[in-house]
């Protein structure tokens, strides 16, 4: 898997890094920023884990309640052209990280996973890859359970996988993207960065993975005019590293707190 992580992550360098060069949002920031070793550590890590956990959580569910769904729904959704399989998983599937991304941000033990990644201060496509992998396996599982109860097709699913991985690594890049009037409709990089941003009226807006009218219909839509965030971040004592950031969401607040305090100081 490591090894099918670094082909990936090579194929992305190749497309990411001339675009976020050439049409930066941020023209001054680095490519090498200050924390790309740590988010290059979940970038080849973070999947084994979080494959394990949603593996689990997809075979107890089939296994509990998946013979609910007569066989016949199954055959039907399966026997439907492949684009369309895709066009229904990308509904259905955002509709569920909807869900449960706005949960993260809502229970506070949760948040504290979900921080890890709010605690990405410069934004580029490698830092889509910074996600505590109980976070990533619970935002798959909620996304992907409806889909397998349905019966979709394993060709749909995995093609709904890569498109889904490819967008969410546009949404974080340091690209520059005017999609005019369909930004009410699909997920953008500026419609994601506000999600990011460090400011009160951003603050639990933008959830939808990469369909923006889900955010329009549940009125947590932010797009003021064009512009983007001053800065992006939390104040949350999230500490900098990566394996301390798969223990911080385990450790009592307070203690997380002192750890990083005595470290700064």
């Amino acid at each position: 898997m490591i090894y099918f992580n670094l082909k990936a992550l090579l194929i992305a360098v190749l497309i990411f890094v001339p675009l976020e060069y050439l049409f930066a949002l941020r023209p001054g920031q680095k490519i090498l920023r200050k924390a790309s070793f740590n988010d290059l550590l979940y970038a080849l890590f973070n999947s084994i884990p979080a494959t394990i956990g949603l593996a689990a959580i997809l075979t107890l569910v089939m296994s509990a309640v998946g013979n609910l769904v007569p066989l016949f729904v199954g055959n039907a959704v399966s026997s439907q052209p492949i684009w369309l399989q895709v066009a229904e998983i990308i509904v259905i599937a955002d509709i569920g990280f909807y869900a449960a991304h706005r949960t993260f941000h809502a229970v506070p033990f949760l948040w504290r996973f979900h921080a890890i990644h709010h605690s990405i201060e410069e934004l580029d496509w490698l830092a889509a890859h910074r996600n505590h992998p109980v976070d990533l396996a619970l935002s798959k599982a909620a996304s992907l359970v409806p889909v397998y109860l349905l019966g979709f097709s394993s060709p749909a699913i995995a093609l709904f996988v890569l498109i889904f991985h490819a967008h969410g690594l546009l949404l974080h890049a340091n690209i520059k993207l005017n999609i005019g009037p369909l930004r009410w409709l699909i997920a953008s990089p500026q419609f994601h960065h506000w999600h990011h941003a460090q400011e009160r009226a951003a603050y639990d807006k933008n959830f939808a993975g990469q369909l923006s009218f889900i955010d329009v219909l549940f009125g947590t839509m932010y797009l003021p005019g064009n512009t983007v965030p001053e800065r992006y971040g939390v104040d949350d004592p999230v500490p900098p590293t990566y394996v301390e950031q798969l223990a911080y969401p385990l450790i009592p607040k307070g203690k997380a707190s002192e750890t990083t305090v005595t470290r700064d100081a």
